[in-house]
């Protein structure tokens, strides 16, 4: 019995200390990046030079989302946007001028969704953090003092008179003033069918994130990141100083120190450990579902909302809009959700589902184009399509038309990672691709390259770093392919570090008191 008690923490150990080593210092990225993802606004002022990143990072060709869209305003003044802010460039595309003057300091603050000019001559800007209205007088961008909780805008439309503005939970409506644009907050019509389920993907997002649970839990997912990156700093103190003290000692030279701070990391490790450890593995498995593979197990999988979360709404698409296109010819809004495309009225803001869905990538829609007699482009990382709502086929835009064959919703990547389209003052097509950057459409004329001054401006905002490091892919260009499987395996190895350090601990802490007992008696 005492033979297999002592195999058995034998065993705990190994699990705990030469994975714990290795995985330590992967934690220490994840404890970091998660707090800055955790507050990004707070955070949103803070950038790195793409120069002193790997060379992936820099933009070349307008890549990494450099670009969404375009606005052409006349043919010498044309509105570029996307991830670099707004330029304002010339018909030939090769003169660039900043035009981000009146958005807070800081790339996330100039992340553009959409740049939309109104009948009267006002523009808007559809941002991460609001919407904006261009002062002319002053020649910068004033943001909208809006009511909401998710400030991420992603289209805008007019209708006449009427600019409509959509965020990620709710239409706003007004009649076109420019900055004095007074905005109503309109709450979309439950669809038909409707059943109140939220994405398995968001649930388990908003867990990880702690955000399920407001500010607070936030803040108990930071500490939980705190810990995790005391857990791996003392792990590895616990793993290096024994012997370093040892080898001290034999050269006669002083140690004590050494073993001080030893034991006291050893202790509160244990503590730590033991205290968080259920929270920990919660922390790692949830991690284990954000990014491919084991994303696209869940992907498509509904929940309900968990009571009194922050996912348990009563606006029926609270952070499920994700594009609005305006339909003259039809009267009518397309409206791309997270759910599917659909169509509604601008009177009574009821959605209603197409029959035929186009293929967009679990991860969003980034494009969508009006194209010819009621056909539109839909571009997502799935690919560029021409779907038309009446007709049963949809071609691979990007492919010389070949008829599409896949399923509606869309492989998470394609042949093409669509993050944006447009045509320059010609009406030559070009369609944005995240790797490759600018790439023609049946045409050959090459879309001029970004010019030095852009780029020394345009800079990596400290959040989208965090990213990339947190989901792995910051090391693609050592790992190749293999990128997406360090984020479940560094998550199942975090799991059994955490799991065998408690059950290491809680078997020496039983035997510890055991013979406290024993002594007493």
């Amino acid at each position: 019995m005492v033979k297999s008690q002592r195999t058995l923490a034998k065993t705990y150990k190994k699990f705990h200390k030469w994975p714990g080593l290795i995985i330590a210092f992967l934690l220490l990225y994840y404890g970091i990046t998660g707090i800055f993802m955790n507050h990004r606004e707070f955070f949103s002022g803070w950038d790195i030079a793409r120069t002193a990143l790997p060379e992936n990072f820099h933009y070349n060709n307008w890549n990494n989302s450099a670009l969404k869209g375009n606005l052409i305003r006349n043919k010498d003044s044309i509105l570029v946007y996307g991830n670099i802010g707004i330029w304002l460039t010339d018909s030939a595309c090769t003169n660039y001028t900043s035009f981000n003057s009146g958005f807070p300091k800081g790339m996330d603050n100039r992340k553009i969704f959409d740049v939309h000019q109104s009948k009267d001559g006002n523009l808007y800007a559809a941002t991460h953090f609001g919407l904006y209205a261009y002062n002319f007088n002053q020649g910068s961008w004033n943001k909208f003092p809006l009511d909401v909780d998710i400030k991420r805008f992603v289209a805008i439309e007019s209708v006449g008179d009427t600019i409509f503005a959509l965020n990620r939970s709710f239409m706003f409506k007004g009649i076109s003033r420019g900055l004095k644009t007074n905005f109503n907050k309109i709450e979309l019509k439950e669809p038909v069918g409707y059943k109140k389920e939220v994405s398995l993907f968001e649930t388990i997002w908003q867990i990880h994130s702690g955000e399920i649970f407001g500010l607070p839990g936030k803040l108990f997912v930071d500490i939980l990141g705190v810990i995790t990156l005391f857990l791996s700093l003392t792990g590895i103190v616990y793993f290096f100083f024994p012997g370093w003290a040892k080898k001290r000692r034999t050269k006669s030279k002083k140690y004590a120190l050494i073993i001080g701070i030893n034991k006291w990391s050893l202790k509160w490790h244990n503590y730590m450990g033991a205290w968080t450890f259920m929270a920990l593995i919660v922390l790692f498995f949830t991690g284990m579902f954000l990014r491919p593979p084991l994303l696209i197990a869940i992907a498509k999988s509904k929940v309900a909302p968990l009571k009194f979360s922050h996912l348990d709404q009563a606006n029926p698409w609270y952070d499920k809009l994700r594009d609005l296109l305006y339909d003259a010819d039809n009267n009518r809004f397309l409206l791309s959700t997270s759910e599917g495309m659909y169509y509604l009225s601008a009177n009574n803001f009821k959605p209603m589902p197409f029959k035929i869905q186009p293929p967009v990538s679990v991860m969003g829609i980034n494009a969508l184009k009006p194209f010819h007699n009621g056909a539109y482009l839909i571009g997502s990382f799935s690919g560029l399509f021409l779907w038309h709502p009446l007709h049963p086929e949809i071609y691979n835009y990007a492919q010389q038309g070949k008829i599409y064959e896949g399923n509606t919703a869309g492989r998470p990547i394609g042949d093409f990672k669509i993050t944006g389209y447009l045509t320059d003052a010609n009406g030559h097509q070009y369609m944005v691709d995240y790797d490759k950057g600018i790439i023609p459409l049946y045409h050959n004329r090459p879309f001029p390259k970004m010019p030095d001054h852009m780029l020394s401006e345009s800079k990596m905002s400290l959040w989208n770093l965090s990213l990339e490091i947190h989901t792995g892919r910051f090391f693609q260009q050592q790992t190749g392919i293999f990128y997406i499987f360090i984020v479940p395996v560094s998550a199942l190895v975090g799991i059994t570090v955490v799991l065998s350090g408690y059950l290491l601990w809680r078997k020496r802490h039983r035997k510890k008191k055991k013979h406290e007992k024993v002594r007493t008696l």
